[in-house]
């Protein structure tokens, strides 16, 4: 991918003489164009929907000119908002994957249109998953009046909810999970009445009631062995702790926590001592593509709350035989939190396990107040360790998952307005390099983002449809149908 400067000269020479309207551009500004979301020069998947943008700025009359060398496109603002033509996207994108779009905002002054500095927009030659997996809350902690799993096309603008508690019990829906990206197998949590885990495995529905007299909670946190048949979980006894000064306004920590994996088929909880340890908290498992490796987090057990900021978590692996069922006696560390000093959470492996994103920062397990908090690569090949500067910004990044084919990551980040969560995507090349990433495309992203009182919580990047509907789900919520799991 490239851009080059006569290219984007012969652009603008374009866009002078083939406007429907004759814009004919009197001065060439050095400024950025001030536009929301902030889409300049981002990499983008040739299968995205049109990434529409306004013009933050108090301009009456505004345009934006869109060429590729072969095609250009002239688009008035409309009150600051620009909307991209999806049919005519879409042939831009497919004509030049591989390559760039080049763009320039205008603006009129007395009769004259004058340009902002002109920016390009990437083609990865990869496309990405066609939709996107998100619950959406507001941040009220521990109150709530709506919330919903819900499902975006990202090559279009449609959401489709998957459950929304009103047609429950009015309960937290939560912890939603996918097998490999793999809308037909998902699972969910749902808590208090008529709560459990919610297993929707190729068609069948089971609703699960996971607290055992061995474990010291529910399961939570779950992730999917490639095979289908297993999920890693951790069981945690959780609480919440309130600043009333520190911008970090709540953590959430851990008085123990264990890590276990469920058996789908049997539906019984296998651990082992590597996992569940008394002087130990662990959390977050995930396991790698071939199986064979379970990853988790783990801190040395602190008092809490009153040392909760002592609490910094490790990266660790042991063995994982899914024939037998047992796990490695030793433990791999990956990320010392001793040595190297961070905390970690999150742990995600790429598809093809050559590498794995996690989220650091200063102390503690749930990181999602933390501004400090950024994505980190660690490669499994030479255990380098470096930061996603390209992806990280002064607010918190956290929630993070891959594409099927390893070449896009969404993560949501607080740097819009450091109150919401928002679901960006970003694109890695075969080098392990990250792009500037994206907001997730809105039709109206001014009307959009500005009206949503809502954060997007744990994106997920699944390959199609989930073929589930909220009355469906709500009736799965109130039958009294439950597998108790050994």
């Amino acid at each position: 991918m490239k851009m080059k400067n006569l290219f984007i000269s012969f652009c603008l020479l374009i866009f002078v003489s083939s406007c429907s309207e004759r814009i004919s551009i009197a001065q060439f500004s050095d400024e950025d164009a001030p536009i929301y979301p902030d889409y300049r020069d981002v990499t983008i998947p040739v299968n995205i929907a049109p990434l529409n943008f306004m013009l933050d700025a108090d301009v009456e009359d505004a345009a934006l000119l869109i060429a590729d060398g072969v095609d250009t496109l002239t688009i008035k603002g409309n009150n600051g908002n620009f909307a991209i033509p999806p049919k005519r996207w879409k042939e831009m994108l497919s004509r030049h994957k591989g390559d760039s779009l080049s763009l320039v905002v205008c603006r009129k002054e007395a009769d004259d249109w004058v340009a902002y500095r002109p920016f390009v927009m990437y083609i990865a030659n990869e496309p990405i998953d066609s939709h996107l997996a998100y619950r959406l809350i507001a941040p009220g902690y521990s109150l709530w009046a709506k919330m919903g799993i819900y499902q975006r096309n990202l090559e279009n603008y449609e959401e489709k909810a998957i459950y929304v508690n009103r047609v429950g019990m009015g309960n937290c829906v939560n912890c939603h999970s996918f097998c490999m990206q793999d809308p037909n197998q998902m699972l969910f949590h749902i808590r208090s009445h008529g709560g459990g885990t919610f297993v929707y495995n190729n068609g069948v529905k089971e609703k699960l009631d996971t607290k055992t007299d061995h474990t010291i909670s529910n399961l939570v946190y779950p992730s999917w062995h490639a095979s289908g048949k297993y999920v890693a979980f951790s069981v945690n006894k959780t609480f919440q702790l309130f600043h009333t000064k520190d911008p970090k306004r709540i953590e959430v920590y851990d008085e123990a926590s264990d890590v276990v994996v469920y058996d789908v088929e049997k539906h019984e909880i296998i651990s082992a001592p590597v996992l569940s340890t008394e002087g130990g908290f662990e959390t977050f498992p995930t396991f790698s593509p071939d199986g064979k490796w379970l990853y988790f987090c783990v801190s040395k057990a602190v008092e809490m709350p009153n040392d909760y900021a002592q609490a910094r978590y490790s990266l660790c692996r042991t063995s994982f035989n899914p024939e037998t069922r047992q796990f490695g006696e030793a433990i791999d560390t990956l990320y010392s939190a001793e040595k190297q000093g961070g905390s970690v959470s999150f742990p995600r492996v790429s598809p093809n396990g050559e590498c794995l994103v996690f989220t650091l920062s200063n102390y503690g397990q749930f990181s999602i107040w933390h501004k400090e908090a950024d994505l980190y690569r660690l490669d499994m090949q030479t255990n380098e360790l470096k930061p996603l500067t390209a992806w990280n910004s002064e607010d918190t990044e956290s929630y993070h998952s891959w594409s099927s084919n390893g070449r896009w990551m969404v993560f949501s980040s607080r740097r819009d307005d450091g109150l919401y969560t928002r679901p960006y995507i970003g694109y890695m090349d075969a080098e392990g390099n990250p792009k500037k990433a994206f907001m997730l495309p809105q039709e109206s992203p001014k009307d959009y983002y500005t009206d949503l009182l809502y954060s997007y919580n744990i994106p997920e990047l699944i390959t199609g449809e989930v073929d589930l509907a909220p009355r469906e789900v709500g009736d799965w919520v109130w039958s009294n149908d439950v597998i108790k799991v050994k």
